[in-house]
């Protein structure tokens, strides 16, 4: 897929914001929606999409919905580290498929890091169910 091909509006995390598929929400505001990778990469492991538009990566988003999707993404952020206390968090986004983009609507990953923990690979992994991801999610949003 091309850095400059159509959005597709049936992509799975346009989805989840139609409320067609589930997801295991974190947080939700005017700009963002975000919510636990269900291929995490490690515990805690966050998405953080935004709302509006239909934008594939950061160089679609229009310049006016930046700042309020920037300033979600660093809550997320500062909850992932408040309610998790991992030792680093990294915060990270693709554009395009040869960057390693694998769904193509705009989301920035926050994972959180410990020392002596092993981080998996982006997009692969054993899925994890809504059970196994719930009570992270809730120790997450504890730290807004």
């Amino acid at each position: 897929m091309t850095l400059h091909a159509p959005y597709d509006p049936s992509n799975i995390f346009a989805k989840i914001l139609r409320g067609e598929m589930p997801s295991v929400k974190v947080y939700e505001d005017e700009a963002a929606l975000a919510f636990l990778d269900v291929f995490p990469m490690g515990e805690g492991h966050t998405l953080v999409i935004p709302k509006r538009g239909e934008a594939r990566h950061f160089i679609d988003l229009p310049e006016a919905e930046v700042g309020g999707y920037m300033l979600s993404v660093q809550k997320v952020a500062r909850a992932v580290e408040k309610g998790l206390s991992p030792d680093g968090v990294r915060i990270f986004q693709f554009n395009g498929a040869p960057a390693g983009q694998s769904v193509f609507h705009l989301h920035f990953h926050v994972l959180p890091v410990w020392e002596g923990r092993a981080v998996g690979p982006h997009a692969t992994g054993a899925m994890k169910s809504a059970a196994e991801l719930d009570p992270v999610a809730a120790r997450i949003r504890a730290g807004f």
